[in-house]
């Protein structure tokens, strides 16, 4: 078997048709569409119109690219909750409302690639314990932010889990709500969450934010 090249630490001058981030794209939307099994070097290469040469001045293998996606999977939505769990709010339903805005904003947090990376899990057990770790500290985040609003630990991690697992779950069901039904249920949904009635303005300026970031 012909020994493959490894990726190449400069690139050929005047020769770049594809960088990096396009190979990772474009395995990010097969992983998506088709899942893993789709995710193949030669057929990438097709698409994105280069030689399959070409593949190796950024990866080292197809092993190597998967390893990539399931990065880039962390630095993109893991890493979104759990810096909008973060933000600095004045009560605990401006909190929650700061984290909606990765469930209604695909740019935040793509329920799509979360979807795909799951089902890649039922037959990567290294993706599973990717999965766990991931999902403990999207967990150990939202946790963290009730209890800086006074929830007790026990209660916060309820609340954290019963928020996250909902959302989680309403991909999972691929549920079509219109915009205006979600945001019907806004205020609701936030008493639910946390005991407290939310302010008039935070309703408000999370309908503004989804409206600007959702096709209508």
């Amino acid at each position: 078997m012909a020994q493959r090249p490894e990726p190449q630490s400069e690139l050929p001058a005047g020769n770049i048709k594809v960088t990096r981030d396009d190979w990772l794209r474009c395995a990010r939307g097969r992983l998506i569409q088709s899942g893993i099994g789709d995710v193949k070097v030669l057929s990438l290469s097709a698409e994105l119109g280069v030689s399959r040469s070409s593949f190796y001045w950024y990866f080292k293998s197809r092993q190597d690219l998967c390893e990539a996606l399931l990065a880039d999977w962390e630095r993109t939505n893991t890493a979104a909750l759990c810096h909008h769990a973060g933000l600095p709010a004045d009560t605990v339903t401006e909190a929650v409302s700061n984290l909606f805005r990765c469930f209604v904003n695909p740019a935040l947090f793509d329920h799509q690639l979360d979807f795909a990376v799951r089902e890649w899990s039922r037959r990567d057990t290294s993706v599973r314990d990717t999965i766990d770790r991931s999902d403990g500290e999207r967990l150990d985040a939202i946790t963290a932010m009730f209890i800086r609003y006074g929830t007790p630990p026990e209660l916060a991690d309820v609340r954290a889990r019963v928020l996250y697992f909902m959302q989680i779950g309403y991909y999972a069901l691929d549920l079509a709500e219109p915009l205006t039904e979600r945001l019907r249920r806004t205020e609701n949904y936030l008493f639910a969450f946390t005991g407290e009635t939310p302010q008039s303005q935070e309703i408000a300026a999370l309908a503004e934010y989804a409206r600007k970031v959702i096709p209508q």
